[in-house]
């Protein structure tokens, strides 16, 4: 399948590790030429070395910290500078674990700067680009949380939701423009995230590390992990020209293991 991705343009979020960077590396084999933004500069010039043999896209790399205004408008000037992108790939990292009703204000504050107001904004500055040039997708990732409320990450919980009736009302507004705007809701696909996730649950149980595992992978139909590159290939038919009509969608990625309809 033809996916009509060559010398597209591409802005992805906290593409130096995870999930950023296998979807960098997935837009970048279809042909994408792949700006990466994340504070890790480095890593993201070295995924270059990943790309399949004879892949015409590219990656390269700008600094950006989520949590710093200054870092975001930098980015936005350099990319604007450059006729914007056709393709965005929302994607940040997770807040510290904590519970509904204990968690501070002031860390509810910091995190929906870093998580929310940082999409918005810098979507909204790429957006116009891709309205006047008729052809734009912008896919956010968000967390099994939405669905299915994960113990002790009540911030991300929660403004995760916000992010997801902020895309749902975008969606209906550009549609007409040919621009999409789509959810990936991801369960247990295997990062350092998860990683954390499962360490810190070991500590608190006091229970192993495998023990801990073995109880998660029970929730999972597939009864595994996902990979990140199994995740990225999804983002990458919604970014390309073939999922035109898919918009407003929240689509799962979480081998089975979300059980709502």
């Amino acid at each position: 399948m033809k996916l009509g991705l060559e010398n597209k343009k591409a802005l992805v979020l906290g593409a130096s590790k995870g999930l950023g960077a296998a979807i960098a590396v997935s837009l970048a084999n279809e042909g994408a030429q792949v700006i990466g933004a994340s504070r890790s500069v480095a890593e993201i010039t070295a995924l270059n070395q990943a790309l399949d043999p004879g892949a015409t896209g590219r990656i390269t790399a700008l600094p950006l910290d989520l949590t710093d205004k200054a870092s975001r408008d930098a980015l936005l000037q350099q990319v604007l500078a450059a006729d914007g992108v056709d393709i965005l790939i929302n994607n940040t990292g997770g807040p510290a674990p904590g519970e509904a009703r204990s968690t501070a204000p002031e860390a509810w504050a910091g995190g929906f700067d870093a998580m929310v107001l940082s999409l918005i904004e810098i979507t909204q500055a790429l957006l116009p680009k891709m309205v006047e040039r008729k052809w734009g997708r912008i896919v956010t990732l968000t967390s099994s949380g939405i669905e299915s409320p994960i113990p002790r990450l009540a911030i991300s919980n929660g403004l995760r939701a916000a992010v997801l009736g902020w895309s749902k009302t975008l969606a209906g507004e550009v549609a007409a423009d040919n621009v999409t705007v789509n959810i990936i809701v991801t369960g247990r696909v295997h990062t350092d995230r998860v990683d954390q996730l499962d360490e810190a649950a070991a500590k608190r149980q006091n229970l192993s590390l495998e023990e801990v595992r073995k109880a998660s992978l029970a929730t999972i139909p597939a009864g595994r992990y996902g990979k990140p590159e199994e995740l990225a290939d999804v983002v990458t038919f919604l970014a390309s020209d073939r999922a035109g009509y898919l918009t407003g969608a929240k689509i799962r990625v979480d081998g089975g293991m979300i059980r709502s309809v």
